[in-house]
């Protein structure tokens, strides 16, 4: 019979390294390990857990997580879009319990890729996760072409300049628990530092040739000081889609979405005749830029390698 653990504290998980946990429980940070009752099932940033043992926080001390509790919502990834890969099949769980993805993008070096937004949003719809794009570096180029693309899709955003407080943002990560994805250069980690100040991440330098070294190892929350956790990760040069159902790639473009009730029942949205997808287009009520990386995607994720239109 196994125990209860009544004596149990409520602890968050705010970073992972080897075999050790790092939780929040209150004002300490203790450093845990996992029970071995709890079987295979892994721990992860984000996860609210049960801890006993010496829970001091002092040096040297070791607690033990007993319990798990239910996830509210799972953000993973992928290297490949592709299940039957090798890549594809290693999946990644990025943050538990996260309520808002917040995808950082560039305006200027590195130049922002909707490519890369469009597989954020893909995962963060199939997820439940609100999605909010962050544009940083405004002061170097304008928005108007990043939201343009995303006009009919009604992507809350935020823009950040280097020189100017980050009010907005604030607002919109205050009392929630957030996580940041992003490609390496896009200055993430320079805005973690700058939300929370004791944050301490290393911030790159974007190379000449517009990619930024790797200056985040690994996923870590960090308390703001307004209220709630922003999760800082690594940059990362793909995000890939392999858990997604390909059927519901397609909620991760909501704009194209309704018009797919005029499909036949077995259409594939890649070649099949009479698509709604392409009269919606056809009719412009959709960018065709936006059918085009919906078609991209799809065909990654079934590995098909037909060039999309």
């Amino acid at each position: 019979m196994r125990p209860t653990h009544d004596t149990a504290l409520d602890g968050f998980v705010v970073a992972v390294d080897r075999g050790r946990y790092t939780c929040a429980i209150g004002d300490r940070v203790v450093t845990a390990m996992r029970a071995r009752e709890l079987g295979r099932r892994g721990v992860v940033v984000g996860d609210r857990v049960a801890v006993v043992g010496d829970t001091s926080g002092d040096e040297g001390s070791l607690a033990r997580i007993v319990r798990i509790d239910d996830r509210a919502s799972i953000l993973r990834r992928s290297a490949d879009d592709d299940e039957n890969t090798v890549e594809g099949r290693q999946e990644r769980v990025i943050v538990a319990n996260a309520e808002q993805l917040v995808i950082v993008s560039a305006l200027a070096d590195p130049p922002p890729r909707t490519g890369f937004i469009d597989r954020c949003l893909v995962a963060a719809y199939d997820a439940d996760i609100e999605p909010l794009l962050c544009l940083t570096k405004a002061d170097l180029a304008g928005p108007e072409e990043v939201l343009a693309y995303y006009a009919d899709l009604d992507l809350p955003y935020v823009l950040c300049h280097p020189d100017r407080p980050l009010d907005e943002l604030i607002e919109a990560l205050r009392s929630r628990l957030s996580c940041l994805v992003g490609h390496s250069g896009v200055g993430k980690s320079t805005l973690v530092n700058r939300l929370s100040p004791d944050a301490d991440r290393a911030v790159g330098v974007v190379s000449a040739i517009g990619k930024g070294r790797h200056t985040s190892t690994s996923a870590v929350a960090l308390p703001l000081p307004g209220g709630g956790w922003v999760v800082d990760t690594p940059g990362v040069r793909s995000f890939g889609i392999a858990h997604v159902d390909p059927e519901n790639v397609l909620h991760g473009f909501l704009d194209l979405l309704p018009a797919s009730v005029n499909c036949s029942p077995n259409c594939d949205h890649l070649t099949t005749p009479g698509c709604g997808l392409d009269a919606l287009v056809a009719a412009g009520g959709a960018d065709p830029r936006r059918l085009t990386s919906y078609r991209r995607l799809l065909s990654s994720r079934t590995g098909d390698t037909r060039p999309s239109a």
